[in-house]
């Protein structure tokens, strides 16, 4: 069992999906596929992210998944299931399953309906940390037009409603103000390519992507981060970029799908309204992942 004090550190896979030929959810593959993300050494899963795309399921869908992994995982303190809505009291309701689920954390983007000002993003918080699990914050200011700068987060800590931020924003300078503004608040790695960066800053913890494709390799690099042990990190760091840049661009979930099918994992296709990456998109992924392959990075 995952003894762990803090079961939101370490690499935390946000999973993709595995869809079926007809679009329906291939429950099936997605235990098979969380149940070897476990195997290949990484701490937990987040489901219902974007990467597993949230957007489009169902609510029995949804439930389900958490259900799945939590299932799959073999401890629920290893699931970390996204829990966004438009509404504070949907969010709530989603962490509230989680809690009934028996998962350990659960990851909450800011409200995304609108450009929430402060005082509704700390409304927002407190309210799904009544749900009584552990909540990430998830700064992605990009999707949600929402910034949680380090003031905001230092605040939304203060409150006692987060306990950690997955930073995406990409400015790796945030790490260090958030550090001196909320010292007791975690850093998790929130976007792929700046997983060195960010883990040399402090971080104690990675919502990752490209694990789904690559875990053995990913779980590795990010060890090898933390410890600053840069000999082995900075070389695998170099040699996975290609792919891991692919996180932070429109295209991340598809990208990812197609490394995952390449590497012999069933990814499948996407739920509209994505669509199938371009024959240039397509072709740079398949290469860059197979050379990842030729060089032994699984």
């Amino acid at each position: 069992m995952n003894q762990r004090p803090h079961p939101w550190h370490g690499v935390m896979v946000a999973t993709a999906l595995p869809l079926c030929a007809d679009l329906s959810v291939d429950y099936d593959a997605y235990a098979e596929h969380v149940a070897r993300l476990i195997e290949n050494g990484c701490d937990g899963v987040v489901p219902n992210g974007s990467l597993g795309e949230y957007q489009t399921l169902t609510d029995e869908e949804r439930a389900r998944v958490v259900r799945v992994a939590v299932e799959a995982a073999g401890d629920g303190a290893r699931v970390m299931p996204g829990v966004a809505a438009y509404g504070s009291a949907e969010a709530r309701r989603w962490a509230e399953q989680a809690a009934e689920a028996g998962c350990g954390s659960v990851l909450l983007l800011p409200p995304n309906a609108y450009r929430a000002d402060t005082a509704s993003v700390r409304a927002h918080y407190a309210e799904v940390a009544g749900a009584g699990l552990p909540v990430v914050a998830y700064n992605n200011p990009f999707d949600t037009k929402v910034d949680l700068t380090p003031e905001v987060l230092a605040q939304l800590h203060g409150d006692g409603s987060i306990v950690a931020v997955k930073e995406f924003s990409g400015d790796v300078r945030r790490a260090y103000e958030i550090a001196e503004l909320a010292p007791d608040l975690d850093l998790l790695i929130g976007a792929d390519d700046v997983l060195l960066e960010l883990a040399l800053a402090g971080a104690v913890g990675w919502i990752a992507g490209y694990p789904n494709a690559l875990p053995a390799s990913s779980v590795a690099l990010y060890r090898a981060a933390v410890a600053r042990d840069l000999d082995t990190a900075l070389p695998l760091y170099r040699a996975l970029h290609p792919l891991l840049r692919w996180d932070s661009k429109p295209e991340f979930v598809q990208a990812i799908k197609q490394s995952m099918d390449v590497a012999g994992y069933h990814g499948g296709p996407c739920r509209p309204p994505r669509t199938p990456l371009t024959d240039a998109h397509a072709a740079v992924v398949r290469a860059a992942t197979e050379k990842a392959l030729a060089e032994g990075l699984a």
